[in-house]
């Protein structure tokens, strides 16, 4: 296998393919990349098992062939050689020679048989959309997608294609997020599946905010997403998603609108209590009494009570009945009187 391209090509494919590399793998070729020179392509893939990404550009093939590199030594090298036209090379024995300028490097690659090969998805459902709006749906849902494992479901988006448009949903038990938007062009009819959120991340940073098309292809166990020369693949995730369209307790029904210039100016004023002060003393209020007044628990700080005791007895001695005004920050949420 020989052939050669520019460097800015070659390490801008092996870091969209690097993504889907498996850090640490009982089999060593799921660590590495898998180059293939075809038809005046260069083919760089990665692959862990359950996210393959697939990206290609154009170079000159001399030689065809493929083999598989570590991806972390083969992406350090490329990123410390200099800006220029790249010379790779292999021999049988995968020796592997790479050069560019005064660089030269040599190291030793694995059989492209030992690494697995990426499914083939049918395109019976393709879908076709812009890649800035594929990136805003996925930024704008992406949040709400479940961590827990215990319903799997969950921890991917699912899309509902058809009617002209494209609705995305997400869901981890406390936010729902929901984006629609129409598409470019649908084949196939009406379609839907869930995409797990760890490769629909991936798939957001391949986007590219431009009017440029993507296409989301459906097959019978995988989904694939084609942004320009890079392919994702992943599996569907299986399941009955959340029924986001009928009615739950956590749709919002009514909604309370403060003016929060008000509020500030009462806070200055003293009108209204401060974090602070509501901390201090929060904790001897507790459920109101009629006429709304609050009720002091005991327990208190020593001097607050015998503040406290001495207000009621100065107040009774003055004739005055069973209340007695309540000074600081409480006082002023709850109309100043205490009933004891």
């Amino acid at each position: 296998m020989k052939f050669s391209c520019e460097k800015a090509l070659l390490q801008s494919a092996i870091n969209t393919a690097s993504r889907a590399v498996s850090s640490k793998s009982s089999i060593p070729a799921l660590e590495g990349l898998l180059l293939e020179g075809r038809n005046g392509y260069l083919t760089v893939s990665g692959y862990n098992m359950q996210l393959g990404i697939r990206s290609r550009f154009l170079a000159d093939i001399i030689e065809e062939g493929e083999i598989v590199l570590n991806a972390r030594l083969f992406g350090d090298i490329i990123r410390k050689m200099p800006d220029d036209v790249i010379v790779f090379s292999a021999d049988e024995k995968m020796m592997v020679s790479v050069t560019c300028g005064d660089a030269d490097f040599h190291v030793l690659g694995l059989s492209a048989g030992d690494f697995p090969e990426l499914p083939d998805v049918e395109d019976d459902y393709c879908c076709t959309l812009k890649q800035s709006v594929l990136k805003n749906m996925i930024g704008g849902t992406s949040f709400a997608v479940s961590t827990n494992e215990s319903r799997i479901v969950h921890t991917g988006a699912l899309f509902e294609i058809g009617g002209g448009q494209l609705t995305m949903v997400a869901v981890d038990g406390f936010r729902l997020a929901l984006r629609r938007e129409a598409y470019e062009k649908i084949e196939g009819g009406s379609f839907t599946f869930v995409a797990p959120g760890s490769a629909l991340n991936e798939v957001e940073k391949v986007c590219a905010d431009s009017d440029d098309t993507a296409m989301v292809i459906l097959g019978s166990r995988h989904v694939q997403f084609e942004v320009g020369e890079t392919q994702l693949i992943c599996r569907r995730l299986e399941g009955e998603f959340l029924d986001y369209e009928e009615p739950h307790p956590l749709c919002i029904r009514r909604r309370l609108c403060a003016p929060l210039r008000q509020d500030r100016q009462r806070r200055r004023q003293g009108q209204l209590p401060h974090r602070r002060q509501r901390r201090r003393f929060g904790n001897r209020l507790q459920q109101p009494l009629p006429h709304g007044r609050p009720a002091l628990r005991p327990g208190g700080r020593g001097e607050n009570r015998a503040q406290q005791r001495h207000h009621a007895l100065h107040h009774r001695a003055h004739g005055g009945g069973g209340e007695f005004p309540l000074h600081g920050a409480a006082g002023a949420v709850e109309g100043g009187y205490v009933r004891i």
